[in-house]
């Protein structure tokens, strides 16, 4: 029986650095030598290739650009392999893997994002589990289909839906969490599969990248004591097509006129504006008190329950096709990919 082919995407971040004796400072390894820094990874019962950025970044400077880049090495590549691994920095690895999962339309293979909070030469590093898990977990398959047929992240014993993920804490090895939808997948003494959690769609087409996204967007965080001037002033930035709001609580806002007033007249002009939860969890329900009744009666969009992150891929996503006010209302509040309850 043939062993599936994985392809191993390097992009840059932690996971593919190494210390330099003399200086100490960490710099990007190649990893055409991937098998001699991880010998582990020949006991794996599949075959895996590599390919990099030409140079590596760190995921703070991680921009569409870059996005574009990494849907077409997949694209390029869909058919000659089973499941892809893209290696990235953690700080916005959950923008990243919310991205891609609406700009590989009709995805029947996993796309599985992870990386480390320690470099793969360091002594503790936590860069061998989560590659060696990753590329298990993208080589599973019965009968020649791939157990896992979306985009994911793993971290630390953890398979997470991408665009359901956010990232928790800069220190600890546990960095990641979904706050609104399980885990997909376990590491323990055994791989354990949550099969009812997974996308199971079929598709009759074949994969589409669109790569059309629109970053005229921006992200307003509210609080106590926010002023007039600075919410007027972003919403007047030249250009904004998009804004998300984070809410308090349930998706809850001030009241004060000259908010509401402000917010109306924006929409009324053509801005696009997402409720969306500060919270850690939960969902925004708009009108189920009376400081979100009047964002719902002037035009704001429900983001439900779903990310910042995945929030903000959405919005440069659906942005990117140019709709209708309609029809943009309708597709934001509407799970494309599994990102929104």
């Amino acid at each position: 029986m043939r062993k599936p082919n994985i392809l191993l995407i390097y992009t840059g971040g932690t996971i593919g650095m190494l210390k330099e004796a003399d200086t100490g400072v960490l710099k990007a390894f190649d990893f055409d030598s991937l098998l001699v820094r991880i010998p582990e990874i020949r006991l794996l019962d599949c075959v895996v290739e590599t390919v990099s950025f030409g140079e590596p970044i760190d995921s703070s400077n991680m921009n569409p650009e870059y996005w574009e880049n990494m849907a077409r090495i997949i694209e390029i590549n869909y058919e000659d392999y089973d499941g892809f691994v893209v290696l990235h920095g953690s700080d916005t690895m959950s923008y990243s893997a919310s991205v891609l999962s609406f700009m590989l339309e009709n995805l029947e293979k996993p796309i599985i994002f992870t990386g480390s909070q320690l470099p793969i030469g360091d002594l503790r590093t936590d860069a061998k589990e989560n590659l060696i898990t990753s590329i298990q977990l993208a080589s599973l398959h019965k009968e020649g289909i791939p157990t896992i047929r979306e985009v994911c992240l793993y971290f630390e014993y953890k398979l997470y839906r991408g665009n359901r993920t956010t990232k928790i804490n800069a220190e600890h090895f546990e960095a990641f969490d979904s706050p609104n939808y399980p885990t997909l997948a376990e590491s323990g003494v055994h791989l354990k599969i949550n099969h009812e959690f997974l996308i199971k769609e079929e598709f009759k087409e074949k994969l589409i990248v669109r790569t059309q996204l629109d970053t005229n967007i921006g992200v307003l965080k509210l609080f106590p004591g926010i002023s007039e001037p600075l919410v007027k002033a972003i919403l007047d930035t030249n250009g904004l097509k998009g804004l998300i709001i984070e809410t308090y609580g349930s998706g809850n806002a001030t009241t004060e006129k000259w908010f509401v007033d402000l917010l109306r007249k924006a929409i009324a002009k053509g801005l696009h504006i997402i409720n969306v939860t500060q919270c850690f969890g939960g969902s925004v329900i708009m009108g189920k008190y009376a400081t979100s009744s009047q964002l719902k009666s002037i035009g704001v969009i429900s983001g439900k329950d779903i990310t910042t992150e995945a929030a903000v891929a959405k919005l440069m996503y659906l942005l990117g096709y140019n709709i209708s006010f309609e029809e943009f209302q309708f597709y934001f509040e509407k799970p494309l990919r599994g990102e929104m309850t």
